[in-house]
């Protein structure tokens, strides 16, 4: 592998990542504890950043007192329902990702959507931003278990084909950085996700370049040649 063919692809979350959803979420969250007589603060707001819409389910059934999957999987469809609905009046690119997509594609390098989001949400948004600018897409349910467990990585880079190690994941939120970091992906932190060791932390994309993503994966030739 040359210089120029790493990383081996680019996996990017979804909401908050790559598009400004994270108010639409969290409008959506409150909305359906409101529903359920539950009325959400801002430590809930700080817990349900980045979760899955099965665990922001689990968080607003744990708190009404009512745990357990099978009460919680209402609430998924009201979730998904109330997110849907708010991201078919569209969704706003975030800052230097459409630039970094083009980069990309320029340079030959696959780009893997890797969202916690179900299927429906996800390809909503992919009609919005171009489904044409991703090589693939990752959804909740197209993996055993969804962030942060690893498996939602370790689908992409199956289906691409390459090695987990040799791609960057760019993610925004705690719970993706985890499932990125146990899949073996090297991993950029985009906004105040807080710091953590061995992640790079980036204000927006438009701080992420191909020299940086290049940087993040070592050269197999290199390792190859030390003694």
């Amino acid at each position: 592998m040359s210089s120029g063919d790493r990383p081996a692809a680019v996996l990017f979350d979804m909401d908050g990542t790559l598009v400004d959803t994270e108010g639409l979420w969290w409008d959506a969250c409150v909305e359906v504890a409101d529903g359920l007589g539950l009325p959400l603060g801002e430590a809930d707001r700080e817990a349900l950043f980045g979760l899955s819409v099965e665990d922001a389910a689990l968080h607003i059934t744990n708190a009404l007192h009512i745990a357990g999957a099978s009460e919680a999987r209402p609430v998924e469809a009201m979730l998904t329902d109330a997110f849907t609905t708010r991201l078919e009046s569209g969704v706003t690119m975030l800052p230097g990702a459409v630039a970094l997509l083009e980069a990309l594609r320029a340079a030959g390098i696959p780009a893997g959507l890797v969202s916690a989001s179900p299927r429906p949400v996800v390809d909503l948004v992919l009609e919005t931003v171009g489904g044409h600018r991703f090589r693939l897409s990752v959804a909740a349910g197209d993996s055993a278990r969804n962030k942060p467990a690893p498996d939602p990585y370790l689908a992409a880079a199956a289906r691409l084909g390459v090695d987990p190690a040799a791609c960057v994941a760019i993610e925004d939120s705690p719970t993706g950085v985890a499932s990125a970091r146990s899949a073996g992906c090297a991993v950029i932190v985009v906004g105040p996700a807080g710091a953590v060791s061995g992640v790079t932390a980036v204000p927006t994309l438009e701080s992420v370049d191909l020299p940086l993503l290049r940087g993040l994966v070592p050269d197999p030739a290199a390792v190859t040649r030390r003694p």
